[in-house]
């Protein structure tokens, strides 16, 4: 069956809860990237987010008996709180089920949402665990299940946002810009906009960690990631929906894909626009917007003076990942690159390689005596543009000074930035992987407690990022006959990792 959902969106009940936000130029950004650059300020929703739009007007369709036996949901974020406060607008009980690892103040917010009419279950350690859940509860109590994204009805909300931007920018627009998870959101935006404008370009944005779409149109059919980055955890999605893969298939133009340090800078580039936060996957639209501008200046059709607007789909930030998030955005801006240098062990050296440095700014330079013949320097500069980077180390290299540039090295960005002291003599047969442990208490004591006994932890960093994932480096000793075994304890354990053993860097400061 054809769905019309140009009709669909004209008659979608969203304003009921949700208002029609501000269509805003970000006057710094424009000026920077030679374009005029919006924000669509879906932050600014009651619930800080577009997620408002799509469940109530599912909800809202629903008959009277449906909305009497009540409805469901599997959500730790956004989409739990549109439901939430949707059941107390429409009177209608709710079942929200959530991951035992949700943070306590995602479960307030969901709860303040909704008061008496909506109830929190707690189950799994995953999205998938409360997901599978949710589908067992709706059966056992014939309940209506609200989906985030994967229902014509959800889809046609958030489409809303596409009749909005028309309504409030009439002149020529070059392109649109939306973050995409499910894909619910530039679904119901791109049926409408190519319905009524089709000149108009949409595109998706994802993260390199989190692509399930961008890898599904590429392959022709519905991929599942076997993981997926928390960072932007608003979109980490690993299978998209039936329908609206079927629909960015139709109407979507193309894919960009950014990665963290990227995001963190779209955050910045907001909040010196608009003094406001956006959570990573609401500043994934501007990030695509900037990486956008940028390849076309590096092709022979460069893009200026044009109309971009870019969807800001949510503010429900954590505070305490906004010092992970500084730390990146100066990278993603590229204000700074790294590099190890190794610098001789003799007089003079230190000054000769600062005056190559010039009057740039030194934003973090870390060395501890290792050898007598040279020393390994771990050095953050001040830089003007992306650029600069490869043209400062190939400076430092034309005057004797070996040099690798770590401004994309997630291992150095991460941890060895904060560890630089030398090599061990201890730490023989050592070796070093990353992981991403989910932020919450045992998470550590399942990895100790799957580790066999004579295996030694040599080296660990950890630094709480206030999000739902902690990167930790850790440094293992196991014997060369026991690496069957290993093997098998990285693939069971159930947490991302990456093998370090052989990066220079860890070599260079660590190994």
């Amino acid at each position: 069956m054809t769905i019309d959902y140009l009709k669909k969106v004209l008659t979608a009940r969203v304003y009921d809860v949700a208002q029609e936000t501000p269509l805003e130029l970000a006057p710094t950004l424009s000026q920077r990237y030679d374009n005029r650059i919006y924000f669509k300020r879906e932050d600014m929703q009651s619930v800080f987010s577009f997620k408002i739009r799509g469940a109530y007007n599912k909800m809202a369709h629903l008959s009277e008996a449906q909305r009497k036996r009540g409805v469901i949901c599997a959500s730790a974020g956004n989409h739990a709180q549109g439901v939430a406060l949707s059941a107390a607008k429409l009177g209608c009980r709710a079942l929200i089920v959530m991951p035992t690892t949700t943070p306590q103040v995602k479960i307030d917010a969901v709860k303040a949402r909704g008061g008496s009419d909506v109830e929190v279950v707690l189950h799994g350690e995953s999205y998938t665990d409360a997901y599978n859940h949710a589908l067992t509860l709706e059966k056992e109590q014939k309940l209506t299940f609200v989906h985030p994204f994967d229902d014509p009805d959800v889809i046609a909300g958030q489409g809303t946002i596409g009749m909005e931007i028309l309504r409030q920018h009439s002149g020529p627009i070059h392109a649109i810009f939306v973050a995409i998870g499910g894909g619910g959101l530039i679904s119901g935006v791109a049926a409408y906009v190519k319905a009524i404008r089709p000149d108009i370009k949409i595109i998706g944005v994802q993260t390199m960690d989190s692509d399930a779409m961008a890898r599904s149109i590429k392959a022709g059919e519905r991929i599942t990631l076997a993981d997926v980055g928390l960072f932007s955890d608003g979109t980490a999605v690993r299978l998209v929906g039936e329908e609206t893969f079927r629909l960015t298939q139709q109407y979507v133009d193309d894919i960009i894909i950014v990665d963290t340090d990227a995001i963190s800078a779209a955050i910045k580039d907001v909040f010196t626009d608009t003094r406001s936060i956006l959570e990573p996957a609401g500043a994934l639209a501007i990030a695509g917007a900037k990486a956008y501008v940028e390849r076309a200046a590096l092709s022979k059709n460069p893009v200026k003076n044009e109309t971009l607007i870019t969807i800001a789909c949510g503010a429900n930030m954590n505070f305490d990942r906004l010092r992970f998030v500084a730390e990146r955005a100066e990278l993603g801006e590229a204000r700074e690159a790294l590099f190890a240098v190794t610098l001789p062990e003799q007089r003079g050296s230190f000054k000769r390689f600062c005056s190559l440095v010039g009057p740039r700014n030194v934003t973090e330079f870390n060395y501890r005596i290792s050898d007598k013949d040279e020393a390994h320097v771990f050095v953050g500069v001040q830089i003007a543009d992306r650029g600069e980077s490869s043209a400062l180390a190939r400076t430092f290299e034309a005057n004797d000074f070996r040099t690798l540039d770590l401004t994309h090295d997630e291992l150095a960005k991460a941890h060895v930035r904060h560890l630089v002291g030398g090599k061990s003599a201890l730490a023989n047969s050592e070796l070093l992987y990353r992981f991403e442990f989910p932020e919450r208490p045992g998470a550590l004591m399942r990895f100790l407690n799957s580790m066999a006994p004579n295996w030694n932890i040599s080296l660990c960093h950890y630094r709480s990022q206030g999000g739902d994932v902690g990167r930790i480096l850790i440094g293992l000793q196991v014997p060369p006959g026991e690496m069957d075994q290993f093997g098998q304890f990285l693939t069971t354990l159930g947490y991302r990792y990456w093998d370090e053993t052989a990066n220079p860097v860890y070599k260079l400061f660590l190994g």
